[in-house]
């Protein structure tokens, strides 16, 4: 039996604006050498971008404070808004 949400690819590649679903736990960094960081550096609903694809389904998402390490079901596309200013 197959499962839908295994079998499809995920739609969210290198360059894509995201916006965080909610506030998580904490925030671990994506250096070569990760750091937690606490959740309040990004809001919940702040857009960034797709900067690397990592293994078992996490991205490096840059928002304005920095660059983290986060689940793909952490994220959803924020392609379709046009940036403000």
């Amino acid at each position: 039996m197959e499962s839908p949400e295994t079998d499809q690819p995920n739609p969210l590649t290198i360059g894509t604006r995201v916006r965080l679903n909610g506030s998580p736990p904490f925030l671990k960094t994506a250096d070569p050498m990760p750091m937690l960081r606490p959740p309040d550096l990004v809001d919940a609903g702040e857009i960034g971008q797709v900067t690397a694809l990592r293994a078992l389904d996490q991205l490096a998402v840059r928002f304005r404070r920095g660059t983290f390490l986060l689940r793909a079901d952490q994220l959803s596309s924020a392609e379709a808004e046009r940036p403000r200013g």
